[in-house]
């Protein structure tokens, strides 16, 4: 995944102290987002796109590579409800199909990229502890 810079205005946020009262309506659509974009599909998903921009279809499958055309299929739709995805079908014959992020996707991107950084930095301490646990476990 290409490093996506940081959103300035989330880095502020983080910073700030945990609010006392959670809205209620906040927290149920963090976890609805959760839900839908811990899957390894999604994520693969918006990592292509993020870096290869708009994709047609076929090319999409190709680079996440593994997922199966209903899948697909299935993912990019939900993203496209949410509104981080996309879709113009182009009326050609035969038709194609074109995918790419929106902002509110992009950022979403840029979120994950966290992760990224997160696992860059402490892939040696995971991989240990991996290692400690299956010792133990013998």
């Amino acid at each position: 995944m290409q490093r996506a810079a940081a959103d300035p205005e989330i880095e502020a946020k983080r910073r700030d102290p945990i609010p006392e009262d959670v809205d209620p309506a906040i927290e149920a659509l963090v976890e609805e987002i959760i839900g839908k974009v811990a899957d390894k599909w999604t994520m693969l998903i918006i990592e292509a796109l993020h870096e290869h921009g708009t994709l047609r279809y076929t090319q999409l499958r190709k680079i996440v590579g593994g997922i199966s055309q209903k899948m697909l299929t299935q993912t990019v739709r939900r993203l496209e409800e949410d509104g981080l995805v996309l879709r113009t079908v182009h009326p050609v014959i035969p038709p194609h199909v074109d995918y790419t992020l929106t902002p509110l996707g992009d950022s979403l991107s840029k979120a994950f990229c966290g992760v990224w950084i997160w696992a860059e930095k402490h892939y040696d301490e995971v991989q240990a502890a991996r290692s400690a646990f299956a010792a133990r476990e013998r």
